[in-house]
């Protein structure tokens, strides 16, 4: 029975211990919060985020000591925003991930390194990049929670390792397949957040939906040319691990960044949405690094532009969606 440590305690990290443990693994679950950890044991319920999800506590342990969680795992899944990875990881030793695979479920960068999760894994672990993977595709955690029809596609170098995994997350609402593009569909995933984020803004300013099909449309190609600059290869960018987790990100209910747009474009200070949602919009970091690595590589990316202008610069909104919006065709 495969043995997998869970690292971190929110919705997705949630959805993805209730398929795994369902699927027959045994998962170690590494929660920051006593308290989370205490409710789980006695209620086998998350406190916080996909309550209704009931878990099998024979096959879910869940913890604060992340060296425990980790040590005798085959796999570890990342699940934590990005803003906390150094926070949580540093904890353990450099040689904590030897032998173990380990799958990225994160959508953003480590802000101020603006550096890739599984680059960060790599490099602090000395994992080797056939050992590595990353969660892409349009599936929120709520769904998975109604198991609702989901899918998912998992990136690594290694096909055979993506395949694995894909073969513990594929049940009767969950639809897996592997992709060799490991840097391209995480960055696309970084980068959705932005334009759901963008998105979200002109909603909240009153741009009905003839515009913000305009924006999907020119934000993939914003994304071709910024993945064209930095990593180039052969990529169907229609496929559903980039087109398919954009296109949910940027329309769904659920979509946290679009919730944190949204406010800010009716007028909500950044910390003052922040503070509101008491949760993680992964755009808002992801927009500081990406437009910071597009210092050097010069794309025209007037999307991330406008959101780094808005949410970093504090240039009025309605001012900026009136610039962008006379560049797109």
């Amino acid at each position: 029975m495969d043995k997998i440590a869970m690292i971190g305690g929110g919705s997705w990290a949630t959805a993805l211990a209730k398929i795994l443990s369902e699927n027959g693994a045994r998962v170690s679950w590494w929660m920051r919060n006593k308290a989370d950890v205490e409710h789980l044991r006695s209620t086998r319920h998350n406190a916080r985020y996909l309550s209704s999800v009931q878990f099998d506590l024979t096959r879910v342990t869940p913890s604060t000591d992340i060296g425990e969680v980790v040590k005798d795992a085959d796999w570890v899944v990342l699940a934590v925003p990005a803003a906390f990875v150094k926070e949580a990881l540093d904890k353990l030793d450099r040689d904590a991930f030897k032998n173990k695979r380990i799958i990225s479920a994160i959508k953003g960068m480590i802000p101020g390194r603006n550096e890739l999760v599984t680059d960060y894994a790599m490099e602090r672990f000395k994992v080797t990049r056939d050992r590595v993977g990353v969660v892409a595709g349009p599936c929120h955690a709520e769904e998975v929670a109604l198991e609702k029809q989901s899918y998912l596609t998992i990136g690594s170098p290694d096909l055979a390792l993506a395949e694995d995994f894909c073969q513990r997350l594929r049940n009767r609402y969950v639809k897996a397949h592997p992709a060799a593009d490991l840097d391209g569909i995480e960055y696309c995933a970084v980068m959705k957040n932005i334009i759901a984020l963008t998105a979200g803004v002109a909603h909240g300013l009153g741009y009905g939906d003839n515009f913000q099909a305009v924006l999907v449309a020119n934000a993939v190609q914003e994304i071709r040319r910024f993945l064209y600059a930095l990593s180039p290869q052969p990529r169907d960018l229609s496929a559903s691990a980039y087109l398919g987790d954009l296109l949910v990100t940027a329309y769904s209910q659920f979509s946290r960044n679009r919730t944190f747009g949204n406010m800010v474009g009716r007028g909500y200070s950044v910390k003052s949405a922040q503070m509101e949602m008491n949760m993680i919009a992964e755009g808002y970091y992801a927009v500081k690094s990406i437009y910071e690595l597009n210092k050097d590589l010069r794309v025209n990316m007037p999307i991330t532009t406008a959101a780094y202008h808005v949410l970093y610069e504090k240039i009025s909104p309605a001012v900026e969606l009136e610039i962008l919006k006379e560049k797109f065709r």
